[in-house]
């Protein structure tokens, strides 16, 4: 079992690509693996996707049309 909290911020960044591309290929024991490396990541250094993916903003709420009349 691989200790996250051993390992440097580059080495735990490209282990948790790793088994996240494997649990991704079909491999249904590295998600577990892949979650507590991801895990470790962001409480390090925030929100960080390892897919490369970029981080959306939260959708903007707009206020219904009906409502339109009441305050």
């Amino acid at each position: 079992m691989i200790k996250p909290e051993q390992l440097s911020d580059e080495e735990l960044a490209r282990e948790a690509t790793e088994w996240r591309r494997r649990a991704l290929s079909g491999d249904h024991d590295a998600n577990g693996t892949a979650h507590e490396l991801e895990r470790e990541l962001r409480r390090r250094s925030g929100a960080l996707s390892t897919l490369g993916a970029a981080l959306r903003e939260p959708p903007v709420r707009i206020k219904p049309w009906w409502r339109f009349w009441s305050k």
